[in-house]
């Protein structure tokens, strides 16, 4: 079963975007690389994909996580972000390999 066919909506942040974005443009060739930016335009755009932008609220909350967690450094910015927002949310899954998620007593779970 594919992504898309799975029940349930997946979300993402812009600045998540922002990161995946680059890392598009910056391995894969120019045509493969502004295909892959449609099909995440059209997840968007179909509903099966939610957009969630970083506010300047979310990025203060941010902001209160680094401080939080200041025996953690490794934990990106856009990580911390991320927290926020599925905190705000109440979504516990998250989709990757990064363990910090589950290390910072959030409640947050990895799924393969």
């Amino acid at each position: 079963m594919s992504w898309r066919n799975q029940k349930g909506v997946s979300y993402t942040t812009d600045y998540v975007l922002d990161e995946t974005f680059t890392l598009l443009f910056r391995r894969l060739p120019f045509k493969e690389a502004t295909d892959s930016l449609d099909l995440i335009n059209l997840a968007i755009k179909e509903g099966y994909l939610r957009l969630e932008r970083i506010t300047a609220e979310r990025f203060e909350k941010a902001k209160g996580l680094r401080i939080k967690f200041q025996d953690k450094p490794r934990i990106s910015f856009t990580d911390l972000t991320s927290m926020v927002v599925m905190a705000e949310l109440g979504i516990a899954n998250i989709l990757t390999e990064d363990k910090h998620f589950t290390q910072v007593g959030m409640g947050f779970q990895k799924i393969p």
